[in-house]
């Protein structure tokens, strides 16, 4: 009976220790999976930051890009600040009234452009063809021109503001739009962040 009891009481033992190790094995392996959870999330939220980071740079450098072949375009040198130099000073005014009046003095002539090519080309075709290839080419010229002819009274229009000495300043927030973004969007009239703001309420809109 003796033995019968210490044999009972043996496997008992050996039955708590399995258990126990049992447990200790789960419990290891969700640390475990824990920890790769978290790693994961770690690398993953790191990618996220060094891709926003990376983009940020992209669309910076793409703006000067943008700005100095715009600049280049015209014949137009880019502006250089001084140490402690105002913002919006007759120099800076003078600067981009330049770059708008040589763009817009491009524009007009594309305009004036199209108008004579159009009358020098214009001809009634025999053809069915050729005369649809033909209305087909003068819509799509027409269309180009009619945008230009929109962005030549948005010229206008920021040259009246740059007279009133109101160019350069964010029409949401009010601050300053900055020389690099204005050296590369002439005509804009908000500041990079609140574009960005209207462009997302844009798409969710749509």
């Amino acid at each position: 009976m003796a033995a019968k009891k210490k044999s009972a009481a043996k496997k008992k033992v050996v039955a708590k220790k399995k258990v126990a190790a049992s447990k200790k094995a789960v419990a290891k392996k969700k640390v475990t999976a824990k920890k790769k959870v978290v790693a994961k999330k770690k690398v993953a939220a790191k990618k996220k930051v060094a891709g926003k980071t990376a983009a940020r740079k992209k669309t910076a450098t793409a703006r000067i890009a943008g700005s100095q072949s715009l600049l280049s375009h015209f014949g137009v040198e880019p502006y250089t600040e001084k140490r402690g130099e105002e913002y919006m000073n007759p120099k800076q005014e003078e600067h981009f009234r330049t770059i708008l009046n040589a763009w817009k003095k491009e524009l007009m002539e594309e305009v004036d452009r199209t108008v004579h090519h159009m009358q020098d080309e214009a001809a009634n075709f025999p053809d069915p063809n050729d005369r649809a290839t033909q209305e087909s080419e003068f819509s799509l010229e027409l269309r180009t021109r009619d945008r230009e002819r929109k962005l030549i009274k948005k010229i206008n229009s920021t040259i009246d503001r740059l007279d009133a000495h109101d160019y350069g300043w964010c029409d949401s927030c009010g601050i300053e739009i900055g020389i690099r973004r204005l050296e590369a969007r002439p005509t804009a009239d908000l500041c990079i962040d609140c574009k960005t703001l209207e462009e997302i309420k844009e798409k969710q809109m749509a």
